[in-house]
């Protein structure tokens, strides 16, 4: 294997070998902690622009099937990951983790001690980094310092109105880097899912006459100065008390849209194991998240156990919540709020 390196904003340096495309890159470095879901972290278009971190030392046990993606794309920088299988074991996959990688031209990075990695993140917070494979020059230390995520929803969001074709409760998907899970959720629940791109105006949307409104996760700063115009629109959805039900960076924009502000967190949520509190019941659910900023609230309809920070909303007929219910790779506690936003909607068609 190549030798490789991946120098940290704070000057330390990780030496390793590469798999994958052989590129150097730069981005946001950032930790997942789940055991399984590989293959739909590494399509999650909310990655834009990171470097990706597993901490779970094996990744690729179970090949790559392309059923089990979020998404046709790849939006993250790079993937790192302790020893990466090169012999999976599974009858639905069709090939490695490297040869995907390579046929996708991502970077990949093995061999490095990714506890230490992680530990320094949750300490230092997310940081930038660039993987190259000659020893740093002070120009790689100036690349990484000024490095920035930007323009992220944009770069991911989807181009075309696209539409499903069955159900018959009618949803329009805003869609700022949707995963796939999501729309299969609201199609097992009979609906007709119709998807529109992130710079789609109210009035598209509410001329389909929809019977609910979903905003999708995404990447990025939510309070970035580009997705203004899109909590302009949510603001004018809003109006209409069509129900809305946000996930993730879609919970964020709803509540920006209502008055409320977000804030950065140290190193964020990702991960298949975040504890989050139902503030009305008491009842705790383990929960699958991939962000790294929070609505600042002290009220909201769910918390985050491991630190106090905001996990919903709720504004009567529609919700929000930071985590994902469709949870695909699991776990699958919350995917009962699906079917809150159908109930919902039947209440508001009354």
């Amino acid at each position: 294997m190549k030798t490789a390196y991946l120098i940290l904003e704070n000057g330390e340096v990780f030496k390793g070998q590469a798999f994958g495309a052989i590129k150097e890159t730069l981005g946001e470095i950032v930790f997942n902690t789940a055991m399984t879901g590989y293959l739909e972290t590494i399509t999650d278009p909310s990655y834009y622009g990171q470097i990706v971190l597993q901490t779970f030392p094996l990744i690729g046990n179970y090949g790559i099937i392309e059923e089990d993606f979020e998404s046709s794309s790849i939006a993250l920088k790079a993937y790192i990951a302790k020893y990466p299988s090169d012999c999976p074991s599974n009858f639905r996959s069709t090939s490695s983790l490297d040869t995907f990688l390579k046929e996708r031209d991502v970077t990949g990075l093995c061999g490095i001690d990714t506890r230490k990695l992680a530990k320094i993140i949750r300490s230092a917070g997310v940081m930038n980094g660039k993987i190259t494979y000659t020893l740093p020059t002070e120009k790689d230390r100036e690349e990484v310092a000024a490095y920035k995520v930007e323009n992220a929803v944009a770069a991911v969001s989807g181009k075309d109105i696209s539409k499903t074709t069955s159900g018959t409760i009618k949803i329009a998907l805003m869609d700022f880097g949707s995963k796939g899970g999501i729309e299969n959720a609201l199609i097992s629940r009979d609906c007709i899912v119709q998807r529109f791109t992130h710079n789609a105006t109210a009035a598209d949307i509410l001329k389909i006459k929809p019977d609910g409104i979903v905003l999708s996760n995404g990447p990025g700063d939510p309070a970035d100065s580009a997705n203004a115009k899109i909590v302009e629109t949510i603001r004018e959805l809003d109006k209409s008390g069509i129900p809305m039900l946000g996930i993730c960076l879609g919970h964020q924009l709803l509540a920006l849209a209502k008055g409320y502000k977000t804030q950065k967190l140290k190193f964020g949520h990702r991960g298949a194991n975040q504890p989050v509190k139902d503030t009305t019941t008491g009842l705790v659910y383990i929960t699958s998240q991939n962000h790294g900023y929070a609505v600042v609230c002290d009220k909201g309809s769910f918390v985050n156990v491991n630190d106090g920070t905001c996990e919903g909303l709720d504004y009567g007929i529609s919700f929000s919540v930071q985590f994902h219910p469709e949870a695909c790779g699991g776990p699958l506690d919350t995917g009962f709020l699906f079917d809150r936003f159908i109930e919902r909607i039947a209440y508001a068609k009354k």
